[in-house]
């Protein structure tokens, strides 16, 4: 079951009770699989890239993932790749009643992969010899039945490596590490909404720090902007009725096996007022106990991206 969401699979939650976790990655190549594989690895998993189909069965007679759950990356590169023979591994790897098998696609829009592959002046693997536009198109028709197949589908068109790593922590923790954790991101409507949210509250109708030309260069960090916004007769209310909305959902989404949370405060800018009123809302979370993230898009616009 996945939550579908634009151009974004949230992850189903992982089965309760279940030993044997085996994660298997794959997607469009410059996706960002290897930083995947990284961030699973960095989760407790055992992490091996680029195996053969055929010694699947080999590797987990050596590496129990009942001992140590287990990720792998097969993809385009493998030797003998065949996406209907992937799917056939895959249910039969389901068949054995105490692993717990979850297919996890990377997927990214052509014009970001081109570009990514011109960045690090990279071949695409299925086009040696041709333009990548070519590789990327062969390898999208390819892997088509592994996409519609996935169990968790990720876009990483528009998310930077934090966010690739973010994901993939909240949805693959292991054992009792796995708790509701709530990420708060700031953004900038112009922009276009993020991707990964779960929820998405508006806070254009606050003062806008932008119109002061003393407050224009600075960002909702700044205490000046923060008393700005914070002294806009409408500011109390509205945050009162927000965490009165929030103060009953969130025990209910962590009941579900809800791993993962997604709290995102858009402005016409992403820089003054959606960045001071997503840090209240951090701090009031993490009041609460929660474990909580936080990250402004627009403020962080030169960060890497994943590939």
């Amino acid at each position: 079951m996945t939550d579908r969401l634009p151009s974004q699979d949230h992850p189903p939650e992982r089965p309760k009770g279940q030993d044997g976790q085996l994660v298997l990655v794959t997607g469009m190549s410059g996706a960002g699989m290897s930083v995947a594989l990284k961030a699973l690895e960095d989760l407790g998993y055992e992490a091996v890239d680029n195996l053969r189909l055929s010694l699947v069965p080999a590797l987990l007679e050596q590496a129990d993932p009942r001992k140590r759950p287990l990720a792998l990356v097969i993809d385009s590169r493998t030797r003998d790749f065949s996406a209907h023979a992937m799917l056939e591994e895959v249910e039969a790897l389901r068949a054995h009643a105490e692993l717990d098998v979850r297919l996890v696609f990377l997927d990214c829009g052509d014009e970001t992969l081109q570009r990514r592959f011109t960045e690090t002046r990279r071949r695409h693997p299925l086009a040696i010899d041709r333009p990548v536009p070519d590789g990327i198109q062969l390898e999208r028709a390819m892997l088509l039945p592994l996409k519609q197949q996935a169990d968790v589908t990720i876009d990483t068109t528009q998310l930077s490596i934090h966010d690739l790593r973010r994901i993939l922590a909240g949805s693959f923790q292991i054992g009792s590490q796995a708790a509701l954790q709530v990420f708060v991101t700031s953004f900038s409507f112009r922009m276009g909404l993020p991707r990964e949210a779960d929820l998405v509250f508006d806070v254009r109708f606050l003062t806008n720090p932008h119109y002061d030309p003393d407050l224009r260069p600075l960002t909702g960090l700044d205490p000046r902007v923060a008393a700005r916004v914070e002294g806009d007769p409408d500011f109390a209310e509205f945050f009162r009725h927000l965490t009165d909305l929030l103060q009953p959902l969130l025990p209910r989404y962590n009941q579900e096996g809800k791993s993962y949370l997604t709290i995102a405060v858009g402005c016409t800018g992403g820089k003054h007022r959606s960045v001071f009123v997503a840090e209240r809302l951090a701090a009031w979370l993490g009041g609460l106990g929660l474990k909580v993230g936080i990250s402004h898009r627009e403020l962080e616009r030169q960060a890497p991206r994943a590939g």
